[in-house]
């Protein structure tokens, strides 16, 4: 079996966990690929392995480990892209909505996915028009996308259209446009809604706006989104998941549903709402 593994950053006390995670892979004789990144955490280990060292020369694998946070994995798409390799998340970070594989887990999911016990989780990504200058051609987000000022300078203004019907223009802070994946990040702390990973949905969040009465709007995820900016100050970005980049006035931005999708591994067991009672303590009420 073909492996490759990406992390960017282990702390010492879960140095062990990434260990245990390659003295398993080698005794079962799998042909390992490490990051570039990830190589040079372990640049004084004997581990014998290959690297892929730039988004886009990751080897054809089987699967695709991410070893960190939840960050982590939004790093691991940028690497497989468009290839829809299985991405298997293990999570040393801290919250874990994605990366849903407990670091003392590690044998047991190697053995389910040699024994093939498991179903894959398919995820919905956004995606910018390809007119916009993105470095790497990396378009694409699995979690957001997001026009925000880059200071603390005033508000900025985003006129917003849905398949070609105009919607508003917010005033904010910035403007959210959210997977179903994404719902539970940075739209969840503007007071968007949580949508099911399945949901055909976008979901569309101002930051802080001027006008309360805004609210979050969810469409479906075949619509396509236009948003211009209207803004007297060179104060705002584009956001994609964590890759931000300069947006001029009145530059339109188009944004439609990625034409691929991530491919994550989910073993027995696994529901997202059992992931939503865990991560966001949900039930822990004394009458339960």
């Amino acid at each position: 079996m073909k492996i490759a593994i990406h992390a960017r950053r282990i702390s010492e006390d879960r140095f062990p966990y990434l260990q245990l995670l390659l003295d398993e892979l080698e005794h079962r004789r799998a042909k390992v690929y490490l990051s570039q990144m990830l190589r040079n955490l372990l640049e004084n280990s004997p581990v014998r392995c290959e690297q892929f060292p730039v988004y886009d020369t990751i080897p054809e694998v089987d699967f695709v480990i991410s070893v960190g946070g939840d960050g982590t994995l939004l790093d691991t798409v940028t690497h497989v892209q468009d290839r829809e390799y299985p991405i298997l998340g293990i999570n040393i970070g801290r919250l874990g909505f994605l990366a849903t594989v407990s670091q003392d887990k590690i044998k047991e999911a190697l053995d389910a996915l040699y024994h093939q016990r498991f179903d894959y989780d398919y995820r919905t990504l956004v995606s910018v028009d390809p007119s916009f200058p993105v470095e790497d051609g990396l378009n694409f987000a699995l979690n957001d996308l997001t026009i925000i000022k880059k200071d603390t300078s005033s508000m900025i203004g985003v006129h917003a259209s849905v398949d070609g019907a105009y919607l508003n223009a917010y005033w904010a802070d910035g403007l959210i446009v959210a997977t179903p994946t994404g719902s539970t990040g940075y739209s969840l702390s503007c007071g968007g809604p949580v949508l099911s990973p399945q949901s055909s949905n976008l979901i569309i969040t101002p930051i802080s706006p001027h006008n309360l009465t805004v609210r979050p709007l969810v469409v479906p995820d075949d619509s396509v989104i236009t948003l211009e900016i209207e803004d007297r100050y060179e104060n705002r970005l584009l956001s994609l998941d964590s890759r931000s980049y300069p947006v001029e006035t009145h530059q339109k931005i188009f944004i439609r549903k990625a034409g691929f999708r991530v491919r994550l591994v989910k073993f027995e067991g696994y529901h997202f709402f059992n992931t939503l009672r865990q991560k966001l303590n949900w039930g822990l009420d004394v009458r339960n």
